[in-house]
């Protein structure tokens, strides 16, 4: 019912998107057909490993000395980032004892997957030390391991303020300048909260008279330097991305008031932050969070995000994969949005919401905004009024930060809208990287895995997505919980629970013809019209003479007397009888077959 339903239902849920006068392109455009697919029967140039433990789902790339670190249940291992599966691994084997173990099963959790030690973080410390946490059966320890050595250390650290309790808990977690930022449901009781320890001033979020945080997930987090070339002396930042319930909804746009309704956010903290003098003392007093709206109603679960170009700010900014809210039970899709660091910025620069007790619900603040600026980092400005670190603000300013933690408008997606509607398909997980191609520009490629083992290639062009092809990763369906990027190592690195899957970026070899290799539209590869051969950009003898046509994918060929066919201006649409012409064709070499596929 749902095939016949899903372009209706699309475009419901477009036109019912924030409404604007931009207009806006047919909604079954956003839903891209990849144009290769590729069965697991048929990968090529992969790697795989597979050790004697479980949840291979914590990957920690190091370039400079070729390795890739994995935490999994009850074990971390070092792989050779240029051949996983080369054997030379080393193997750290850390489980919980089975004392931990019963006594884990006797408060009720359950002995077959959660009374482990799931390792959930594992972060370079310092030059010579790895830093690891486990949840270690409801116990949760961490470890600081000699990286050389790969062994565990003969004590530990308590975790309890550093990892979740239990496994199946959004986390994330950073090491910045030697300080733990982290963000999950901490304790037995599983609050959630965002948190830095192993730091002078240890800080966490605030839970009276409000919580700032409700019933949070935690998805993602990443440093952004922003103090680097500022010309206000501004701080450093840390953004967190998370779903919770939303406490503001009866004052909503977006929809009708229901208390468990969950909506998408980022969050802010300054890495400068050291807490309140007597207001806010050991609490973050730049704390400021935002609604996060990919501008199609019910798409609000956040499941991934990556950020690109986090060393420029000016540059940085992040993708977010959504699924449907839980309401949509028998109908499975995702969507994926843009956001820019600036507009992030913006928002939190703008009008905060104040709890109104009158009327018992969430509304706009409309009165005066003390200064310094409530949530703000210490600037050169600030320093030159007095105000040295966190610590000297004004009570005023402090109460006020206790008070609106939460922004008025909302961060928008780039043009205002998804790049890409999947139906049938829930990502788990997203990576990218810029790609420049040979003549000059620059693409975003992301890598999306999804709930049943496959990995989308994808290219952003300008306010939509092409998916360049999808595979099939593993055997057995399973859901992909990590992706890893080595331009180094040309490769992307999948965990999951089975193992790790070592991919190539690119297998440009797959495409025989001119037109193959430029409908492909992939930033790696370029047609060689000298040895007749699609190839890879980046390490082709002569780059610029690559035939390449990112934008259109119809451009290059004409010439060529590799076309694989005869030359056509324009490639002609199928179309599906429910769907329109949501594919294309793929015409063989000889033009004796022609394979569709409408997703």
């Amino acid at each position: 019912m749902w095939g016949r339903l899903w372009p209706l239902l699309l475009s419901f849920l477009t036109a019912a998107a924030v409404p604007g006068p931009s207009p806006r392109r047919p909604s079954r455009e956003l839903d891209a057909t990849p144009r290769m697919t590729i069965p697991y029967e048929e990968l090529s140039g992969t790697r795989h490993f597979k050790g004697p433990a479980q949840n291979y789902s914590t990957l920690l790339l190091e370039e400079a000395s070729a390795r890739l670190l994995v935490g999994a249940r009850g074990a971390l291992f070092s792989l050779n980032a240029h051949d996983i599966g080369d054997g030379s691994h080393k193997e750290i084997h850390w489980e919980a004892s089975p004392e931990m173990q019963t006594k884990c099963h006797q408060k009720g959790k359950n002995n077959q997957t959660e009374c482990f030690n799931h390792v959930r973080f594992l972060q370079r410390l310092n030059a010579t030390h790895l830093y690891a946490c486990g949840t270690h059966a409801f116990q949760p320890l961490c470890a600081a391991i000699d990286a050389e050595a790969f062994t565990l250390p003969s004590s530990f650290e308590e975790g309890k303020e550093k990892c979740p309790y239990d496994p199946a808990r959004g986390f994330t977690g950073l090491i910045i300048d030697g300080g733990l930022y982290t963000a999950t449901r901490y304790e037995f009781r599983s609050i959630p909260d965002i948190r830095r320890s192993r730091h002078p001033h240890s800080l966490r979020t605030e839970e009276a008279p409000m919580h700032w945080l409700n019933d949070a997930e935690f998805v993602f987090s990443v440093l952004v330097r922003e103090s680097k070339a500022s010309a206000v002396g501004d701080d450093d930042k840390v953004y967190y991305f998370f779903t919770e319930r939303a406490t503001e909804e009866g004052s909503s746009n977006f929809a009708q008031s229901r208390s468990s309704h969950r909506v998408a956010r980022v969050a802010r903290v300054c890495k400068g932050d050291l807490g309140g003098k007597k207001i806010l003392q050991k609490k973050w007093t730049s704390f400021l969070k935002a609604r996060l709206v990919c501008h199609i109603p019910q798409y609000e679960t956040l499941r991934g995000v990556c950020s690109v170009d986090v060393d420029t700010s000016a540059r940085t900014h992040f993708y977010a994969a959504f699924t449907l809210t839980t309401q949509w039970k028998t109908l499975e899709a995702s969507a994926i949005c843009r956001y820019d660091l600036t507009e992030v910025q913006a928002v939190f620069a703008g009008p905060y919401m104040e709890y109104q007790d009158g009327v018992r619900r969430w509304g706009r603040y409309e009165g005066g905004v003390p200064e310094p600026r409530p949530g703000s980092c210490i600037t050169d400005l600030l320093r030159s009024q007095g105000y040295n670190s966190s610590q000297d603000l004004p009570s005023l300013v402090l109460d006020f930060v206790k008070l609106h933690p939460l922004m008025a408008r909302p961060v928008v997606p780039t043009r205002g809208r998804p790049l890409l509607l999947k139906r049938s398909v829930r990502y788990t997980h997203l990576t990218g990287t810029p790609v420049t191609t040979p003549a000059g520009p620059t693409y975003d490629l992301l890598f999306l895995g999804t709930a049943d083992g496959w990995i989308h290639k994808a290219v952003v062009l300008g306010s939509g997505m092409h998916i360049i092809e999808e595979t099939q990763v593993f055997k057995e369906p399973q859901s992909v919980e990590n992706l890893v990027i080595s331009p180094m190592q040309h490769s992307l690195y999948v965990g999951a629970s089975s193992g790790v899957t070592q991919l190539p970026l690119s297998s440009c070899s797959r495409y025989r013809s001119c037109y193959d290799c430029i409908l492909a539209r992939d930033p790696y590869c370029g047609w060689d019209p000298s040895t007749h051969a699609c190839l890879e950009a980046n390490t082709a003898v002569n780059r610029t003479a690559l035939i390449q046509d990112i934008e259109r994918g119809n451009r290059g060929c004409e010439s060529n007397r590799d076309t694989g066919r005869a030359c056509r201006s324009r490639w002609p649409q199928c179309h599906h009888p429910l769907h329109g012409p949501l594919c294309r064709m793929v015409l063989t070499p000889d033009e004796t077959s022609v394979s569709k596929r409408a997703t």
